[in-house]
């Protein structure tokens, strides 16, 4: 069919708006939306580029719709990274989801180009035009598809196009989880963004997710606790730690009554929703070594991107965190806690990856899980936590 005759939705309007799920807000641009993962609000309380970076990647973000189409375009503005002196990143993936089965990848070419110098800290941006993602051969009946839009790769959403008409997907009954982490719960290293650990465990079960996992940006911000707390969810976790320590940007003494505002924030708009604080997963470089974490440059003239613990173990003894004080500390305040908020639980992130796998799933830059660990990692929180007797049963 020839592209005039398709239906097209601008996502400007009230109609196009509806399709987009697991974002906080649409800011309008010049090109289109550019979805956000926190709201207005909140993004002007810090002037942090790496915060600026990640909540504008839309990791978990999808749109969602039913139609009888058999062909699908959609029209977005990537905005690509290149990093200086380190290899080149892949273009962002976007999962087309058909009924609930995977159905098709794509990337979308050009776009913005924001090139990040690593060694003194600065970024450029260079702008570019739109492009195009098509799917065709889809079946000729009435479904339900959802487009998940590229974790790592932010992105206005300019137009979609079909050769016949769409609407909001209808409700499915489904409990809607939040659900708050660092890097690795925003999706880094996995391949694309329905194969990030939450986006799989929310699949299991049969959850819908709003992810606020924010890359290197889970500091325990109040603006965070407070965005957390106007967002309508059923079911909510926390996962507290890893930069903490590889920000270094706490000590013991800050970090416990940290902790204990921020879910006090959360229960003022969510006092009875199941609450789950999950500590970091194993990670060698921190696990008795503060951070602050620094990019390995002798990796990265080789080609690699690795990372190091550059803190003294013997600091821990002052107050400087690492991830086994993080661990012990989170777990003496949720006990403490549950003795008034019975819905409030802890899981060890160990749990979720330990030692044991550490062999034979190594994070491949020492911080950061691949593809195949995400499985894992989403595998296992379904059971232990939307299972029988898991937190969010």
């Amino acid at each position: 069919m020839d592209t005039q005759d398709w239906g097209s939705t601008d996502f400007g309007s009230a109609r196009g708006a509806a399709l987009v799920r697991g974002a906080a807000e649409l800011e309008k641009t010049a090109s289109g939306v550019l979805p956000h993962r926190l709201p207005g609000w909140a993004r002007a309380q810090y002037a942090d580029g790496q915060l600026a970076m990640a909540e504008s990647q839309p990791s978990g973000v999808r749109l969602a719709f039913r139609t009888r189409a058999t062909a699908v375009e959609l029209e977005t503005v990537p905005t690509k990274r290149v990093y200086v002196g380190a290899p080149p990143r892949p273009d962002g993936v976007y999962d087309l989801v058909v009924d609930g089965a995977l159905a098709g990848q794509g990337s979308v070419a050009g776009g913005h180009t924001l090139t990040v110098d690593m060694a003194n800290g600065t970024a450029e941006r260079t702008d570019g035009t739109s492009g195009t993602l098509r799917f065709a051969g889809l079946p000729d009946t009435a479904k339900d598809v959802e487009i998940w839009l590229p974790h790592t790769e932010t992105t206005e959403l300019v137009a979609l196009r079909t050769d016949a008409p769409v609407e909001p997907l209808p409700d499915r009954g489904r409990k809607v989880w939040l659900h708050h982490g660092s890097s690795i719960s925003h999706g880094s290293n996995a391949a694309s963004p329905t194969t990030i650990w939450p986006a799989l465990a929310a699949s299991l079960g049969g959850a819908d997710l709003v992810n606020m996992g924010l890359g290197g940006s889970a500091m325990l911000d109040p603006f965070t606790a407070r965005a957390m707390r106007d967002t309508p969810a059923d079911l909510i976790s926390v996962k507290i730690g890893i930069n903490i320590v590889n920000g270094d940007v706490m000590r013991l003494r800050a970090f416990g009554p940290a902790v204990h505002g921020f879910l006090d924030t959360i229960r003022e708009g969510h006092p009875d929703t199941p609450l789950l604080v999950v500590s970091p997963i194993l990670c060698p470089i921190h696990e008795d070594t503060p951070g602050p974490a620094a990019f390995d440059m002798e990796a990265l003239a080789a080609g690699d991107v690795r990372f190091k613990a550059t803190g003294d173990p013997a600091d821990t003894a002052a107050g400087r965190l690492t991830l086994r004080v993080i661990r012990d500390e989170l777990a003496r305040i949720v006990a403490q806690r549950a003795a008034s908020d019975p819905r409030l639980g802890y899981l060890d992130g160990r749990e979720l990856y330990g030692e044991a796998d550490a062999g034979a799933l190594p994070l491949p830059d020492a911080l950061h899980p691949d593809t195949a660990t995400h499985r894992l990692i989403g595998e296992r929180f379904a059971t232990k936590v939307f299972g029988a007797d898991g937190a969010f049963a």
